[in-house]
C-alpha cells in the first residue's frame, strides 16, 4: 500500500470514528456497537503506530470526542473526565494487572474494587460547602454542558450534603441512568401519543438530560449512582473504597453491588458472576469497572492522554440472536453515499427489541451474501443497531443489487472506481444530502450556528424552508415561529447565531460547504493560499495540484464542484446574504512567520487545540502533527509526550503557551 493510500485510509478511519461519535454523544442514536467502535480505535491506533509519520494530536486515539450540544451552556471541568480502557477477556484483565505491577513494582499487592458498568449517561456533580452547584456532561472530557437544572430534578442527587465531614469542595462523577420499568412506562406512553419510541434506557437518559423542559424531565424518572472522585478540598481520604463510604454518609448514591477485592483473582470471581445474573439488576449494565482501591497508587500509576491506567473496564461478551431479514432498504448520506440497511423481523436481544442492523456497504453484502428473507444471526454489544454476523439460513432468491437510481431523489448513482466499495448519488439537490449538508454546515467546526442541530434542520427542510445553504440567511422570525418549541426568545437566538456566522473566516466556510475531500485542514490551506472565494473559484486544476497538501484526486473534486450550474447559484446567494468570503490573517506577523512549521504538544490551558490551532495559522504558520527536521517551533503544555523528547533531541525550538501567546498577539 502507498503512503497516499495508508493516508487516505487513516483519515477515513479517523471520519469515521467522529461520525460515531457525534452520533452516540450528540444525537443519541448511535448505529455501531461498542466493541465494533473499540476495533475502529485498534484499527487506527494499530496504523498510527506502523507510520508514525501520519500520527495526529487530533486523532481520535489521543483525545476524547469533542461534540458538545448547543442548547446548553458550557461548563470546564475542574478535573479531566477521562475515557476507561476496555478488556474482553481474563486474559486481558492480567495482562493488565502485569502493567500495573512493572510500574508499581513486582512486590507491590494490589486491592481493587469491583464496581457495576452502568450503560447511562456521564455526569459530574459539583458541590461547594456541600450545596450542589453545578451538574455538567462528560462532554469532550475538559468541557461540558451544563445542565444544573435537569440534575436537580434526579431525585437521588441531593441538593446539599448530608454530614459533619463535608469537604469544602467536591466534584463527584456517575452516571445517569433509568430503571428498565420505567424505561418500558415511558416508551407506551410515547406509543400512545404517536411519537418515535427511545431504543434503550441509555438512550431515554440522554435524551431526557437535553431537554429544556425540566418538568419533563422530572417526569422521566431518572436514577443516578456517583462512581468517581474529581476535584476536592478538605477531604482526606486513602483508597477508592473509603470514598464509596463517605459518599453513602454525604447522601450520594454508590451502587450497593461494589466489592472490594483483595487481588485480582476476586475481581475475576465478581466478573464472572455478574455476567451470569447481569438481568436481574433493574438497570442495564454491560460489563465491570475495575480500579486500584489506593489513591497514593493511583497517582503513581497517573494517566495516559485518554484514560487513567489505575482503571480498566471489563467488558460482557456481545450477545446474539437470530431473526428474518424482511428487506433491504438504502439511505444517503452528506456526500450522497448510499448505506445499505437490514429491516428485520423484531427480536428481542439483549433485553432490546431489535428491528434493524447496517450493511455498511454492499461490498458487506456481497460478502454475507445477504438477501432478503434469509435467516441471520445479529450480535449486540450494548449498541442500538446490531451487526449481522453471518447467513444462518439461506433463502431462494434474487440477490441484493445496488440502486442505479437514488431512493431520495431518483438522481444517477454513480462508482467512480471500481476499487471503491461507495455508491453515490451525484445529484447535488437531493434531499437527504441537503438536510446532512445543512447539519454539517452549521456545525461547531463549520459556520458554528448554535441552535441549528438536526432537529431544527429536519424542520426546515420539511417546511421547504430551506433548501440549500444560502436560504439559512433569508430566514426571518415569521418563518421559525413554524418550527416546533420556537417561541420568541428560541427565535432571537437562532437569528443572531446566523447573523454572528456570516463574520467566519473564509476556511470555515469552505469546509462547511462539504466539498468532497475537503477536510478542516485542507480548507485553512486553500483559504490562506487563495485568501477569497472568488479567487478559489478560477483556480485552474493543475494550480491546485500543486498545492503540496492538495493533490490531484483533491484537486479535481474541488474544481468539479465550483463548474456546477447549482454551486455557483449557492455562492451568489451566499453573497448577496453578506456572507464573508475572505481569508483575514495578521498581515505583519505572518511576513515574519508565514511558512514556518509548528507543532503542539501536551495540554493548554487558555486555547482548545482547535482554537490555539486557528491562531497559528492565521499567522502563517504551518500547522503539523509530527516533530521532524523542519520543524521551526513546539509548543510545550502539560503532560507534554514523546513530541517533547523529539524536539530536544533534533535541536527544534521548544516554546511555552505564554511565549506563543506573545507569537500571536
Amino acid at each position: 500500500m502507498t503512503a497516499i493510500n495508508i493516508g487516505k485510509k487513516i483519515e477515513a478511519l479517523r471520519e469515521k470514528i467522529r461520525y460515531h461519535d457525534y452520533l452516540y454523544y450528540c444525537s443519541s442514536q448511535p448505529k455501531i456497537s461498542d466493541k465494533e467502535y473499540d476495533d475502529l480505535m485498534c484499527c487506527l491506533k494499530e496504523l498510527e503506530d506502523r507510520n508514525p509519520a501520519y500520527k495526529s494530536d487530533t486523532s481520535p486515539t489521543v483525545r476524547l470526542s469533542s461534540v458538545i450540544s448547543r442548547d446548553f451552556k458550557t461548563v470546564k471541568h475542574l478535573q479531566k473526565m477521562l475515557s476507561l480502557d476496555n478488556t474482553y477477556s481474563i486474559e486481558e484483565l492480567r495482562e493488565w494487572e502485569e502493567r500495573l505491577q512493572r510500574i508499581l513494582g513486582l512486590d507491590k499487592k494490589i486491592e481493587y474494587v469491583a464496581e457495576h458498568k452502568i450503560d447511562g449517561v456521564s455526569v459530574s456533580v459539583t458541590y461547594i460547602k456541600g450545596k450542589l452547584s453545578i451538574g455538567a456532561t462528560r462532554g469532550d472530557g475538559e468541557t461540558g454542558e451544563d445542565i444544573t437544572q435537569n440534575i436537580k430534578t434526579i431525585r437521588s442527587i441531593p441538593l446539599v450534603l448530608r454530614g459533619e465531614a463535608v469537604p469544602e469542595l467536591i466534584e463527584a462523577r456517575g452516571e445517569v441512568y433509568m430503571d428498565k420499568n420505567d424505561f418500558e412506562a415511558l416508551n407506551k406512553e410515547r406509543e400512545t401519543q404517536g411519537n418515535v419510541l427511545f431504543a434503550n434506557p441509555r438512550n431515554a437518559a440522554s435524551g431526557s438530560l437535553k431537554l429544556l423542559d425540566t418538568n419533563i424531565v422530572a417526569k422521566r424518572k431518572l436514577s443516578f449512582f456517583c462512581h468517581s472522585l474529581g476535584e476536592y478540598k478538605g477531604l482526606k481520604i486513602q483508597s477508592q473504597w473509603e470514598f464509596l463510604e463517605m459518599l453513602r454518609k454525604w447522601g450520594l448514591r454508590s451502587n450497593p453491588y461494589s466489592k472490594l477485592c483483595k487481588n485480582l483473582d476476586e475481581v475475576i470471581s465478581y466478573c464472572n458472576q455478574w455476567q451470569g445474573k447481569r438481568e436481574k439488576v433493574t438497570y442495564d449494565m454491560d460489563g465491570i469497572v475495575i480500579k486500584v482501591n489506593s489513591l497514593f497508587y493511583q497517582k503513581e500509576l497517573g494517566f495516559t492522554l485518554k484514560s487513567p491506567r489505575w482503571a480498566a473496564a471489563y467488558k460482557f461478551p456481545a450477545r446474539q440472536a437470530m431473526t428474518k431479514v424482511l428487506r433491504i432498504t438504502v439511505n444517503v448520506g452528506r456526500t450522497g453515499v448510499l448505506t445499505p440497511v437490514a429491516e428485520l423481523k423484531a427480536v428481542e436481544c439483549a433485553g432490546v427489541i431489535i428491528k434493524h442492523a447496517t450493511l455498511h456497504n454492499f461490498d458487506e453484502i456481497k460478502r454475507l451474501n445477504i438477501k432478503e428473507g434469509d435467516r441471520v444471526l445479529i450480535e449486540r454489544s450494548g449498541d442500538v443497531i446490531p451487526k449481522i454476523v453471518k447467513v444462518i439460513e439461506d433463502k431462494e432468491g434474487d440477490k441484493f443489487m445496488p440502486p442505479s437510481f437514488c431512493p431520495e431523489c431518483s438522481g444517477k448513482i454513480v462508482k467512480e472506481k471500481e476499487e471503491d466499495v461507495a455508491y453515490r448519488c451525484i445529484n447535488p439537490s437531493c434531499p437527504a444530502q441537503i438536510e446532512r449538508g445543512l447539519e454539517h454546515f452549521a456545525s461547531r467546526k463549520a459556520m458554528d450556528i448554535q441552535g441549528m442541530g438536526e432537529a431544527v434542520v429536519k424542520q426546515l427542510i420539511r417546511l421547504k424552508l430551506v433548501n440549500n445553504f444560502a436560504d439559512i440567511y433569508f430566514l426571518n422570525a415569521e418563518d421559525l415561529l413554524k418550527l416546533e418549541l420556537f417561541k420568541e426568545k428560541k427565535v432571537k437566538n437562532l437569528l443572531s447565531a446566523v447573523e454572528k456566522s456570516k463574520k467566519q473566516p473564509l476556511s470555515r466556510l469552505i469546509y462547511g460547504l462539504g466539498i468532497r475531500h475537503v477536510g478542516e485542514k485542507a480548507a485553512f490551506v486553500l483559504a490562506g493560499r487563495f485568501k477569497a472565494m472568488d479567487n478559489l473559484m478560477a483556480a485552474k486544476l493543475d494550480e491546485l495540484d500543486r498545492i503540496y497538501e492538495i493533490g490531484l484526486v483533491m484537486a479535481k473534486s474541488i474544481v468539479d464542484y465550483f463548474t456546477l450550474g447549482q454551486t455557483k447559484e449557492l455562492i451568489e446567494g451566499l453573497k448577496k446574504a453578506g456572507v464573508n468570503f475572505k481569508e483575514e490573517g495578521l498581515q505583519f506577523r505572518a511576513s515574519m512567520l508565514i511558512g514556518k512549521h509548528i507543532v503542539f504538544t501536551g495540554e493548554l490551558k487558555g486555547f482548545s487545540r482547535l482554537e490555539a490551532e486557528g491562531h497559528a495559522r492565521q499567522i502563517g504558520l504551518d500547522v503539523s502533527s509530527n516533530v521532524s527536521k523542519n520543524t521551526d517551533f513546539v509548543v510545550v503544555g502539560d503532560n507534554s509526550g514523546s513530541k517533547y523528547d523529539k524536539a530536544r533531541k533534533l535541536g527544534v525550538k521548544i516554546i511555552n503557551e505564554k511565549e506563543f501567546m506573545e507569537m500571536i498577539k
